[in-house]
């Protein structure tokens, strides 16, 4: 599951990806925007900026914004950097394996399941990138519209 860690830092990438390239925003204002507490989102931005997919720059005019274009940045890629390895356990997961006590890993159904999970949530989310989830609400409503 989604932490709200990684639902924040998405929301806060989606709003710096609105931006005009290049622009910077400051935190208080992507916490109003978004309804994120600002405390909880300074963390979050860090947690970005260390991972490479933010820049930030300090005093009155600073703020924070993208270090990459959004068409660069893969959603998949920011969720592991907040959130860790996407799989349901860690038996599933690639990156961060660890065998269970209780089971074979060859036989184990309940794992066999999981790296299907695994590699679903992935093929979505990696071949998704920020810009691409920017413009998921404009196409929502539009399809909305042709809908009506």
């Amino acid at each position: 599951m989604l932490t709200k860690k990684g639902k924040y830092g998405l929301k806060a990438a989606v709003h710096l990806a609105r931006l005009s390239a290049g622009s910077s925003t400051q935190v208080a204002d992507i916490a109003e925007a978004n309804n994120i507490p600002k405390k909880f989102l300074d963390v979050i931005l860090g947690e970005l900026r260390n991972a490479g997919f933010l820049a930030s720059k300090k005093g009155k005019l600073g703020g924070y914004r993208l270090a990459r274009a959004p068409e660069d940045i893969v959603v998949g890629d920011m969720i592991r950097a907040l959130d860790g390895p996407l799989a349901p356990f860690p038996c599933a997961s690639r990156n961060a394996y660890e065998a269970c006590e209780d089971c074979d890993v060859s036989t184990c159904e309940v794992r066999l399941l999981m790296v299907r999970v695994r590699d679903a949530i992935g093929t979505v989310l990696d071949t998704i990138t920020l810009a691409q989830m920017r413009d998921l609400s404009h196409e929502a409503l539009t399809s909305f519209v042709d809908y009506i």
